[in-house]
C-alpha cells in the first residue's frame, strides 16, 4: 500500500535514514511528488498512461502540459521526467519536446545519434534514481543491432552517461531536475545514502 504524500512539515523530520527496496518504490509517490512541485509553477503534470509515453503541451482540451509515462512503471516515469526537466521554454511547448523517435533498427549513424540525445537525460535519471533508492541502468534501446556494435556501444554510453553524471554533481543538474532530486531525497530520507561513490560506471 502507497503511503500518503507527506506534507512539507513532516519533511523536515530526517529521523529515518534508510535503504529504499526497489520493490517498496509506489508510483502515486512520485506522481504526487511531481505534481506538488510543478502543477502550479508549470503548468505540467505527470500521468501514468499505457504502452507509450509522451509529452503533451496544454491545448483547448486540456488548459495543462502533460507528461505520460508508459505502463504506470516507476523507472518510466523518472525517464519522461529526466527529458522533462533537460527540454527548454521552447521544446516545452511541441509535442514531446519536438523530437521525433527513431525505433529500434536504427544503422548506426542513426545509433550515435541517438545515444547523443539521450546521454544528458539518462544522466539525471541516474541521479533521480538514486535520490529515491532505485537501481539504474543504462540503456541504448539497440536490441537488434550488431551484438559486437551494441555491446561497444553501450560500453561507450555508459561512460559518456558517467562522465556527464558528474559534471552533475560538481556543477548541479538542470533548475527543476535539482528541485524534484532534493524532493525525493527528503522523502525517501536518503540524504546520507546519496554520495559520490555511487556513481561509478561500474554501477550502471
Amino acid at each position: 500500500m502507497c503511503r500518503p504524500l507527506l506534507t512539507a512539515k513532516l519533511h523536515q523530520n530526517k529521523a529515518m535514514n534508510h535503504a529504499i527496496n526497489r520493490t517498496t518504490l509506489c508510483i502515486d509517490d512520485i506522481i504526487g511528488i511531481f505534481n506538488q512541485l510543478f502543477t502550479a509553477s508549470e503548468n505540467t503534470r505527470l500521468i501514468a498512461g499505457g504502452d507509450e509515453p509522451i509529452y503533451l503541451p496544454a491545448d483547448d482540451e486540456y488548459p495543462f502540459n502533460r507528461l505520460i509515462f508508459a505502463h504506470g512503471f516507476y523507472e518510466s516515469a523518472l525517464h519522461e521526467i529526466s527529458h522533462w526537466c533537460i527540454a527548454g521554454q521552447q521544446r516545452r511547448r511541441l509535442v514531446d519536446f519536438g523530437y521525433w523517435y527513431e525505433p529500434d533498427g536504427r544503422s548506426a549513424e542513426q545509433q550515435r545519434a541517438f545515444e547523443q540525445v539521450e546521454i544528458r537525460p539518462q544522466a539525471v535519471e541516474w541521479l533521480l534514481s538514486v535520490a529515491c533508492g532505485r537501481r539504474f541502468r543504462v540503456s541504448t534501446d539497440n536490441l537488434n543491432g550488431e551484438r559486437s556494435e551494441v555491446e561497444a556501444g553501450l560500453a561507450r554510453f555508459r561512460e559518456n552517461v558517467a562522465v556527464q553524471a558528474e559534471k552533475y554533481l560538481k556543477e548541479g543538474l538542470p533548475e527543476r531536475a535539482e528541485v524534484l532530486k532534493n524532493a525525493l531525497l527528503d522523502y525517501y530520507h536518503r540524504h546520507k545514502e546519496f554520495s559520490a561513490y555511487e556513481f561509478a560506471p561500474e554501477n550502471i
